[in-house]
């Protein structure tokens, strides 16, 4: 009997955690850049000496699809899309490095690169700084040019600093970006490239997502009855093998 309960009460959690892993998938369609999570769900026995029938139901893989989202022109000039594999690297708050795919940058008033978030924007030499009334320019290998129309004097402030590790080696962190599981920095790729003036949307497909959360529902609801279905069988079995006064 408790056979049942174990598979169908940690295979019920383990599906609200499912859930809301296609939630958050559906509410990030439209970020840019981002990635979508994958979940998979496994038995475990309960290692235990005497009871090797039981088993629990895990969460076994939290994965990331790496699939490219669409790139959408925007015309602007601090836009830039990663095109195929690749990361830009970007300064967390913590001083490591993080990696994303979100190319939505802007300059802050201190004149450094950073993203929407406020964090620097790594290049080769760390952090990137552009000058004062200048309209920038980013080349396909991340080359970062600075151009004062007035004097017409084109100037070259930076690259930016793009990675593209394996990507069984990356975690993702809890602020969303990507770092190697070793916890050292990703070396530079020379053959990662980008496009600038377009963003990459994000890769999360809202019909399957859809698809997913319905039959996760379903399942739970299985589960659910699972564990009513084994309430009534200890019922029955309690009124047949209780003692008759």
């Amino acid at each position: 009997m408790d056979r049942v309960i174990y598979t169908a009460m940690t295979g019920a959690k383990s599906t609200l955690g499912q859930q809301a892993a296609v939630a958050h998938n559906i509410a990030n369609a439209s970020s840019t850049g981002y990635r979508a999570e994958l979940h998979k769900m496994r038995a475990v026995e309960v290692q235990t000496q005497a009871m090797h029938t039981r088993a629990f139901v895990v969460d076994a893989s939290v994965a990331s699809d790496f699939a490219p989202g669409p790139l959408a022109f925007t015309g602007q000039e601090l836009d830039v899309a990663v095109r195929g594999p690749g990361w830009l690297a970007v300064r967390t708050p913590d001083g490591g490095e993080g990696y994303t795919r979100d190319g939505s940058l802007e300059i802050s008033a201190n004149g450094a690169l950073q993203t929407r978030a406020g964090l620097p924007v790594l290049g080769d030499g760390g952090p990137i700084a552009i000058p004062p009334d200048s309209e920038i320019v980013i080349g396909q290998d991340g080359t970062i040019s600075a151009v004062q129309i007035q004097e017409g004097i084109v100037n070259e402030v930076g690259r930016l600093k793009l990675v593209n590790p394996p990507e069984a080696e990356l975690q993702r962190g809890e602020d969303g970006f990507f770092r190697l599981q070793s916890g050292l920095p990703a070396p530079v790729d020379e053959a990662v490239t980008v496009a600038g003036g377009y963003l990459e949307g994000s890769n999360v497909n809202v019909a399957e997502q859809m698809v997913q959360m319905i039959s996760l529902a379903r399942q739970f609801e299985m589960q659910m009855r699972l564990i009513t279905n084994a309430e009534q069988n200890d019922r029955s079995a309690t009124q047949v093998i209780a003692p008759r006064g």
